[in-house]
């Protein structure tokens, strides 16, 4: 049998000794499937059906490491983050894809695992105390599967809906143009009436139960939390700092959610599956991409925000480093789950590095394996989460809350190498 590496024998280290460092997660989840090597690993030394139009890279400002040449401002602020660029699951499927990256279970069994965000909403209950969700998309979670899994809809994620780049950022359920101030207040007002003069309204058990729920709502709708999803209140500068675009705003929201205390914060944004049109789409996408994240960084950087949120960005897999010249594609990229890159940053990682290698075509891994559920579970470990732990099943009892942690080719130890622990 294949022996695991080394890495992950410090798992017998005892976890729950380790301090919480991260308070928060933000996923920019690229929805598609980036391009490794445009993005984080690029082979500039390769040949043109491996670089296709884009060539050259950019060095960054940490000596050895560099990245694609479409994201330069990134490049300038690699020493507040690092790289894995050895993700690896094997599934080309968009399905099997996410749910592999947001679960990390490679086990195939029959039981539908939670997504990360929900597993941490739900560890994190007994101690969140925010009117906001504990779990928030922006503006949208992954649609192929259930992400609360067996731990149910209670812990799915929050979907804004709504057009962050727009003047109103009209939040599903709690902000519309349509409704002049005041109006909800005079709705209330009438609904108050009209239940003091109602006999059945008056009964405990109605009013014991409706007081709770309208007291929370109220506060969702019309109370402080409303404020977290006005981006007007922050400065021009800041905002085109970001990028005016749905992107760069989602990215914007998604740091005023960490101010407000929010658990896990997902910015899914769609359109990186590029089998046709990829390079001329790389020209458009990458530089949104490169504003938008290293906007995030910098601003949770200057907010004192970064040392205790973690940020994490990258797709369901990657795409093919041969360039797919041929017709019907004429310059695109496949799906490509043998191996990928992630950034990561934050909340307890360790910046200014390199986890994993590709070969010079960038389609083999040759050092340093990393699966979903190592990356996972590390996230889990630096929130306070013991990746060893278990979930409850209604039916099953309690299993392991990362099923594939441990399993041969299917983990390959959490990633000690770039986390800080104290």
């Amino acid at each position: 049998m294949k022996r695991i590496l080394p890495f992950f024998l410090l798992v017998s280290l005892s976890l729950g000794s380790m301090a919480q460092q991260a308070k928060s997660v933000i996923l920019v989840y690229l929805d598609g499937g980036p391009s490794q090597t445009d993005t984080f690993d690029p082979k500039p030394e390769a040949t043109r059906e491996i670089y296709g139009t884009l060539k050259e890279a950019v060095q960054t400002n940490v000596p050895d490491i560099i990245i694609g040449s479409k994201l330069p401002l990134l490049a300038q602020m690699a020493d507040k983050y690092s790289l894995i660029r050895s993700m690896t699951h094997s599934n080309n499927g968009h399905e099997t894809g996410h749910y592999a990256m947001i679960t990390g279970d490679l086990s195939r069994s029959s039981i539908v695992y939670p997504s990360y965000g929900s597993v941490i909403a739900f560890m994190k209950s007994p101690t969140y105390k925010g009117i906001l969700p504990a779990y928030v998309s922006v503006t949208s979670a992954n649609s192929r599967f259930n992400e609360g899994g067996f731990l149910g809809n209670k812990y799915k994620s929050f979907d804004t809906g709504g057009e962050p780049e727009k003047m109103v950022f009209e939040v599903e359920g709690i902000i519309n143009r349509e409704i002049k101030p005041g109006t909800l207040e005079k709705r209330m007002q009438l609904l108050d009436g009209f239940e003091k003069t109602n006999p059945f309204c008056k009964s405990f058990t109605y009013s014991s139960a409706i007081d709770s729920f309208r007291r929370i709502n109220t506060e969702f709708i019309s109370g402080a939390s409303r404020k977290v999803f006005d981006l007007t209140d922050e400065s021009k500068e800041v905002r085109e700092r970001y990028g005016m675009n749905r992107l760069g705003q989602s990215c914007l929201a998604a740091r005023k959610l960490v101010e407000a205390g929010v658990p896990f914060i997902n910015v899914r944004t769609t359109g990186w599956d590029t089998h046709k049109k990829h390079f001329q789409r790389m020209n458009e996408m990458l530089p949104e991409l490169d504003q938008a994240l290293s906007a995030l960084l910098a601003d949770l950087d200057e907010k004192g925000l970064l040392d205790s949120t973690i940020v994490l960005c990258g797709g369901e897999f990657g795409r093919t480093p041969k360039v797919l010249w041929e017709a019907p594609w004429n310059g695109g990229r496949a799906h490509f789950g043998q191996a990928f890159s992630y950034l990561v940053a934050g909340g307890g990682f360790i910046p200014g590095k390199v986890l994993g290698k590709t070969d010079k075509t960038g389609e083999n891994i040759t050092e340093r394996k990393v699966y979903p559920c190592d990356l996972i579970g590390t996230v889990y470990l630096l929130m306070g989460i013991d990746p060893k732990g278990t979930l409850p099943h209604i039916l099953e009892g309690n299993l392991p809350i990362l099923p594939s942690l441990g399993k041969e080719e299917q983990s390959n130890g959490l990633l000690y190498e770039l986390i800080n622990l104290k």
